[in-house]
């Protein structure tokens, strides 16, 4: 959910050991379950980002992705050999980088994994999501979203840390998965998509913990913020493009154009949801820059 912020200065910069190339046709050929598949694809998109960008081993590229990799990042180009090169680049300029992975969840064929990613020792670095979808054991294409994480924020939180009980970063428990992606989905159709605030006190648990730097925590934080930006933006227009959901973390990645004819701004939406109520939120957001690497649009 944004609200107005400054251009993401940090966010156009940034960018374990698994299975190897046999185990994802094993897992994906069927026989070990969906929760091993879904453990399995998560395990691959930690590895690519920690070994390509923070530790510059460009072969998980050759074990875990598609030659015919698409990709959504508007600074890069398609193609796995494009992402060797991209990822080398990003060595160069940021040789301590470091991916701080917080949380992975994995639904179907995709996962999203939020991080810090800090540039360079010492700075505060930037909230980032990315999001891979998986053909055949291997990563096929890949979104993501990048914010520069400011000094202060309105809430008092940071934008990674987990504040409501359980203090846990892993998804809770997989039985609840599709009446938390239902409740996520029929709220943010509400909220955001026909700005009726009333959605929160229908949605929203009494101690929901904020992490949007711009908003303050609670139920009267999110209407304050989000009545205000609806006010200034009242052709808002958004349109969710995919939603991913394991245990109690539902995450949104939608298109914000808050103005007709603008080009937007990209935006994920992680919310965790408890005895069905939404209790915690973070997210990122990354103006639509008028040019791209590639022809995929970043959604």
């Amino acid at each position: 959910m944004p609200l107005p912020c400054p251009p993401n200065a940090d966010a156009s910069a940034a960018h374990r050991e698994a299975p190897g190339r046999d185990r994802a046709a094993e897992i994906s050929s069927a026989g070990y379950g969906d929760s091993a598949r879904l453990g399995y694809q998560k395990a691959v998109a930690v590895q690519l980002l920690k070994g390509v960008f923070e530790r510059g081993d460009t072969s998980v590229v050759d074990r875990f992705v598609r030659p015919d990799y698409i990709q959504h990042n508007p600074l890069a180009p398609d193609g796995a050999e494009a992402l060797k090169y991209f990822g080398a680049f990003q060595r160069q300029q940021y040789p301590d980088l470091r991916y701080d992975i917080k949380r992975v969840i994995s639904e179907g064929d995709l996962v999203l994994v939020h991080s810090n990613i800090v540039l360079t020792p010492g700075t505060r670095g930037v909230a980032a999501f990315d999001i891979f979808r998986f053909q055949g054991g291997k990563i096929a294409e890949h979104w993501d979203v990048l914010q520069a994480v400011p000094a202060t924020t309105a809430n008092g939180n940071d934008m990674f840390s987990t504040v409501s009980r359980p203090r846990t970063e892993a998804p809770g428990r997989a039985w609840l998965t599709a009446y938390n992606k239902r409740l996520v989905t029929s709220f943010v159709d509400r909220l955001l998509m026909n700005k009726d605030l009333s959605a929160v006190e229908s949605y929203v648990g009494p101690e929901y913990d904020q992490h949007n730097p711009n908003i303050p925590d609670g139920v009267a934080g999110v209407k304050a913020g989000l009545g205000a930006y609806f006010a200034q933006f009242p052709q808002l227009r958004v349109t969710p493009k995919r939603i991913i959901a394991e245990g109690d973390l539902v995450a949104v990645h939608s298109h914000y154009v808050e103005t007709p004819g603008e080009r937007g701004r990209a935006v994920i939406d992680l919310f965790r949801v408890r005895d069905g109520k939404i209790v915690e939120h973070w997210d990122a957001v990354q103006d639509v820059p008028e040019s791209a690497a590639n022809d995929n649009t970043m959604f």
